[in-house]
């Protein structure tokens, strides 16, 4: 054929790489160009580098603002990928011809880090007007409904992926070049202003190429833009679309990519149902179904799944059948997923799906090499990830740390400085089998967008230290709040940035003495206190943060209960919900007087009458938790609050701050009937018309319970609390529990206590506790003898 040889393929189409690395072979053309930008030209010879591993992906940014970006995303069985290994290895030049970067990215607006569409996919234009968006959406749909299939990936299967090996390499191009032609006609360029200039960009450098190399070149691009290129236009047309195009200074790089991230679930403009299940295709030598089908095989066996060798064979046959049924030249995808379902998951799609996200999508992982352009953040963080055999997977997995060995602390410390930077490669976890401070749980998963975020934060510095370093002393003094602040204080000794803590330190005292919203101040102290009893687990220092904790703490001891008057119900939870979180705070601080003051502080808002019912309730049942609130002076505040002459209203609110909110509320009802029964007492004395008022709240409070403690509650209240045959034998203590404490077995478990707890007792104490423990023992034999005393008798 006359003129340059022109590929129109499908991105990321096994059948279009196929067919272009045999369209190469016969023409052997002096040059190759390819639809991409042309920044990307001197990273071109990486491809050919044995440490190169597709999926990958050319991204360039903007310069000074990293976070504009596109990424042209390249898989083993991309056409673009094959004619550039195929140039390199015939020693024959290659270029990129598509409308630079420099250019396109000037035109997007920030914050739109994915401009996956700029790849010049024959699928992924956006037209800017309705007229021929579904098309320029999938061209291929209209070829399909043409053709009469229902389902375009069917119809390409058939008519591109099937084809048999043989006959004219070049017969298929030339038939979707005319097809996409036709296509034009019809609907235009598809009202899409970019795809005009980026094809005059095109022929400008196909211009350039025929006065360098001749006629006989090759260009590789979407077939969308095929006509574009053979039409005959001027070089002077062509310029003045290319002119006073905005402009921007990029710098581009290679990147690893995922098959995950070619699929079109995420939004990726020219993405793949499988990419997965293409690669296969690209990469088996023969008989591609029977390999498929052992593939599955293999995975299902992995997940404990009883799939023999007659499972595969039947799998086979069946997909063969189907596929003669529906008239298709070979099995399709849809038939080995169908024949999957029958045989090997006995027709359950739970196990199905399992196929279609490990081996139909899949999570392969690129790989570039360690010499490639990067930022030295980049370059940084490898070095890291190889130190601490921290390899990147783009599938998820569990990281268990143990912060007492070295390699797992320092894993532990790259991790939570990249979350500082915003470099989400692992998320913290819940630990499983531990409670322990020195273990944490990561779950890692990298992805592709990860590569523009570390582009994003080496602004910051060129070590992974020095840049969270520098992001955490910015982000502290721009932090609005206090609670900002403390928890990015927790944060840094979690990372170990021992250099940032003075500022940060600075900026919090600062924030501290000048605050007075007790609300902000209660948040702000638990982070202070995590950080105060398990920061010293990784060594670090945190004296620094005792003294702004105690003065915070101070603060919120004097100003809580002025806070607490004249609250709506709204306003009520929220402040009960800063008060637990404070007790809990200062219960963490090493501070015997500050406990003493915030004791003080509770015992003043449970017997406040101008506090809210929930609040009150709530300080009485932190005061009873914590043995400071005798049952008298317990039943005393109930009564006081369920009394008539309480508002209903305030007195469910009570019930829910003393029982509700978890924390074992209803076990404490169970074991005290004498505090049941006053519930029960002011429950059935509320009025018929406050009842519906109260109802929602009591059953908020209740229903939280765990359905055995509901179950017990319900039988106490049925037989009335204290009236049943185990409070007759006891009097008014509830089943198994005695009148009253026995001093001297209860001083007999004090050692094994004392142990568990890591506190030696003083000699004079273990000597008691032996005495207790004796007198105990003796007094369990003397009931013993007693008891079969009273048997023979």
């Amino acid at each position: 054929m006359s003129g340059p040889l022109l590929l129109g393929i499908r991105h990321h189409g096994p059948g279009s790489a196929r067919a272009v690395r045999a369209a190469l072979d016969a023409a052997r053309p002096p040059a190759v160009l390819v639809e991409g930008p042309p920044e990307g030209d001197a990273l071109l010879p990486l491809a050919a580098d044995p440490g190169m591993r597709p999926p990958v992906a050319l991204l360039a940014h903007v310069a000074d603002d990293p976070g504009r970006a596109a990424f042209w995303p390249l898989a083993e069985f991309s056409p673009e990928w094959v004619a550039i290994r195929w140039a390199l290895a015939h020693e024959v030049p290659v270029r990129f011809i598509d409308l630079p970067a420099a250019h396109s990215l000037a035109g997007e607006p920030p914050g739109q880090p994915e401009a996956d569409t700029d790849t010049g996919t024959d699928a992924g234009r956006d037209a800017d007007t309705e007229a021929g968006a579904a098309l320029r959406l999938d061209p291929l749909a209209a070829l399909a409904e043409a053709a009469g299939y229902e389902d375009p990936e069917r119809w390409w299967e058939d008519v591109v992926e099937h084809r048999g090996a043989g006959g004219d390499p070049l017969a298929a191009f030339e038939a979707v070049g005319e097809a996409m032609a036709a296509l034009r006609e019809d609907h235009g360029d598809g009202a899409d202003a970019r795809d005009l200039v980026r094809e005059a960009h095109m022929r400008q450098r196909m211009r350039a190429a025929r006065r360098e190399f001749g006629d006989a070149y090759a260009v590789v691009c979407g077939a969308w833009h095929v006509p574009a290129l053979r039409a005959k236009t001027t070089a002077t047309a062509d310029r003045a679309l290319l002119t006073g195009l905005p402009k921007v200074k990029t710098e581009t790089a290679w990147v690893p990519w995922t098959h995950r991230r070619l699929s079109r679930a995420t939004g990726y403009g020219a993405g793949i149902g499988s990419p997965g299940w293409y690669r296969h295709l690209f990469t088996a030598p023969d008989r591609p179904v029977e390999r498929w089908m052992t593939k599955v095989a293999g995975l299902l066996r992995e997940e404990d799944r009883q799939v023999s060798s007659a499972h595969v064979i039947e799998a086979v046959r069946l997909a063969d059948t189907l596929a003669a049924m529906r008239g298709r030249p070979l099995a399709g995808l849809s038939e080995t997923l169908d024949a999957v379902r029958a045989v090997m998951c006995e027709g359950s799609d739970v196990p199905l799906a399992l196929v279609e996200d490990r081996l139909v999508v899949g999570d392969d992982l690129g790989e570039v090499p360690e010499h490639a352009p990067a930022v030295p953040l980049q370059r940084d963080l490898t070095r890291s990830q190889r130190t601490l055999r921290l390899k990147p997977d783009a599938a998820e997995r569990e990281l268990e740390l143990d912060l007492r060995k070295d390699t797992d602390t320092a894993r532990s410390l790259l991790l939570h400085r990249l979350r500082l930077l915003g470099i989400g490669w692992g998320e913290p976890a819940a630990s499983r089998g531990s409670t322990g401070t020195f273990r944490e749980t990561w779950r890692l998963r990298w992805e592709p967008e990860l590569s523009v975020r570390v582009a994003e934060a080496a602004v910051w510095g060129t070590t992974v230290l020095a840049a969270a370093t520098a992001r955490a002393e910015a982000d502290a003094r721009a932090a609005g709040q206090l609670g900002e602040v403390t928890a990015l204080a927790e944060r840094c000794l979690a990372a170990g940035l021992t250099d940032a803590l003075p500022v940060v330190m600075r900026v919090l005292a600062d924030r501290a003495a000048l605050g007075t919203d007790v609300g902000q101040l209660a948040k702000a102290l638990p982070a202070l206190a995590r950080a105060l009893r398990y920061g010293d687990v990784r060594g670090t220092d945190t004296a620094a943060l005792a003294e702004v904790a105690a003065g915070i703490a101070e603060r919120i001891c004097v100003a809580l209960p002025p806070a607490c008057a004249g609250l709506d119900a709204e306003g009520a939870a929220e402040l009960r919900g800063h008060a637990d979180a404070v007790h809990a705070a200062i219960g963490l601080l090493a501070d015997r007087g500050l406990r003493d003051r915030w004791s003080g502080v509770l015992r003043t808002l449970a017997g406040r009458d101008t506090v809210p019912g929930g609040i009150r309730g709530r300080a009485a049942r932190l005061l009873l938790d914590d043995g400071l609130l005798p049952a008298g002076e317990t039943a005393r505040l109930m009564g006081l609050a369920l009394s008539r002459a309480a508002a209903p209203a305030d007195a469910a609110a009570w019930i829910e701050g003393f029982v509700g909110g978890g924390g074992g509320g209803g076990t404490l009802l169970v074991h005290d009937e004498r505090l049941l029964g006053l519930i029960d007492d002011w429950l059935t004395g509320v009025p018929a018309d406050a009842f519906t008022d109260v109802l929602p709240l009591l059953r908020r409070t209740f229903g939280a319970y765990e359905p055995g403690v509901r179950r017990t509650l319900g039988e106490l209240v049925r037989r009335g609390p204290g009236a049943g045959p185990a409070a007759a034998v006891t009097g008014s203590a509830p089943p198994g529990f005695a009148p009253e404490l026995d001093p001297v077995r209860a001083e007999a478990v004090v050692p094994l206590v004392r142990m568990l707890l890591g506190r030696p007792q003083a000699p004079a104490d273990a000597g008691a506790a032996a005495e207790a423990a004796a007198e105990a023992q003796e007094r369990q034999a003397h009931g013993e003898r007693e008891e079969k005393a009273g048997v023979g008798r």
